[in-house]
């Protein structure tokens, strides 16, 4: 009952991920006169302005547990979020194309930074709920596997009812979450002072450790994998595939299998070590997903069977990286003092992956001849390489460095 209200939270915070990953591209090039690489090079701007912020605010986080709880930062952001996120999928058909570019700009980094600030906190509070490694994935693994039922409910919400009522579904369900975090998660224990220095330059710390800068490599070069498909997945169930209709039952299938997968990644790391398992599900993931490059037109059934399996491989993606980063935590000495700093640069590091994959992704796509809409064989072959080699690629290296990284037990 206290993880389930520790995790509930998640749901909400989790429901902007895909509008403003995936479908925004797709929407803003729809409804305003923004080219691909404009958006892009939006997308890019307004996640490296939000990461940058991300230690900070990490760093606040901090501070603000050493003189209560995180609640009061997760407070401040959630409304910040949920009135950002309703005013980035308004945009006025009156203004010219600079203005929607600026308009864009505007209320992206404002949605970016609400979530940075509640999610760097949750995250936070859930690393001091345990201190085995077995305690830890089941933390994450409920917390993230609530997540991705949000990341279904925000995925397909927009397609079959609007972005007006997604919105108003996200401002009650984190009202919602709120209640049930404050009233019955487990709580923290009481926070350590922080050392003496200034508390906003506290993201330093976590660099200095070498076991930190390795899970981070690890961690960063994973990510860009699932960031460059979802930015261009849209345009390959649509285009490569004719199947747009199909998109939000696509992303059911595949976050449910993440979701039913949470459970099984929690309960084998009760036995296996927690290298082993993600080492695993990126292989697994590899095998699962590279089957879509060949994918003819109208296979709907084919992509529904990858969607799934790489779901459930896509699970160990979300809930072993973060128990691996409460563990260096503890490593560091510096559990219950530091949460917050080590968060704010783990998201930072995140999200300077999912600016650099979308600018990269939808770049590439301009570069080889693919637009919206476009039916020539060589443009949707191109399209079919951005969307499964290119991932498929740096997830086999990703996973060689993180099989180097378990053998020298760097981290």
């Amino acid at each position: 009952m206290a993880l389930g209200s520790y995790s509930l939270l998640a749901v909400p915070l989790m429901m902007t991920a895909l509008p403003l990953a995936i479908l925004l591209p797709d929407f803003y090039a729809a409804h305003t006169a923004l080219s691909l690489q404009t958006i892009g090079l939006i997308l890019l701007a307004t996640r490296l302005v939000d990461a940058v912020a991300d230690p900070l605010l990490g760093s606040w986080v901090d501070a603000q547990k050493g003189r209560g709880s995180y609640l009061r930062p997760i407070l401040l952001g959630a409304p910040v979020l949920a009135v950002a996120f309703l005013l980035v999928f308004r945009p006025l058909h009156s203004l010219g194309t600079a203005e929607q570019a600026v308009w864009l700009f505007l209320t992206l980094v404002a949605a970016y930074l609400g979530y940075s600030l509640a999610i760097v906190a949750y995250q936070a509070w859930g690393a001091e709920l345990a201190h085995d490694d077995a305690g830890r994935a089941r933390i994450t693994g409920a917390r993230e596997g609530a997540g991705l039922i949000g990341v279904l409910i925000g995925g397909s919400l927009p397609l079959l009812a609007g972005y007006g009522t997604t919105a108003a579904a996200l401002a009650g369900l984190l009202v919602l979450g709120l209640l049930a975090l404050a009233r019955g998660a487990p709580r923290p224990p009481q926070a350590r002072p922080l050392p003496p220095g200034n508390p906003y330059l506290a993201f330093t710390v976590p660099l200095a450790a070498r076991n930190t800068r390795w899970l981070l490599g690890v961690f960063a070069l994973n990510a860009l994998a699932p960031s460059i498909t979802a930015t261009v997945f849209v345009f390959f169930v649509s285009d490569r595939l004719g199947l747009a209709a199909l998109a939000p039952a696509f992303l059911a299938v595949y976050f449910l299998a993440g979701a039913a997968s949470m459970p099984l990644w929690s309960r084998l790391a009760r036995r296996f070590s927690l290298h082993a398992l993600w080492l695993a599900g990126m292989v697994a993931a590899v095998a699962a997903f590279i089957w879509a490059f060949w994918l003819p037109a109208g296979a709907a059934a084919g992509f529904a069977a990858i969607c799934a399996l790489s779901g459930l491989a896509f699970g160990a993606d979300l809930a072993l990286p973060p128990a691996l980063l409460a563990r260096v935590i503890d490593a560091n000495g510096h559990s219950g003092q530091r949460e917050g700093a080590y968060f704010g640069l783990w998201n930072f590091v995140n999200k300077l992956v999912l600016a650099v994959a979308g600018a990269l992704a939808l770049t590439m796509l301009d570069a080889l001849g693919y637009s919206r809409g476009v039916q020539d064989e060589a443009a949707l072959q191109a399209l079919a390489f951005t969307y499964a080699a290119v991932p498929c690629a740096l997830k086999l290296v990703a996973a060689a460095w993180l099989a180097a990284a378990w053998r020298r037990q760097r981290f």
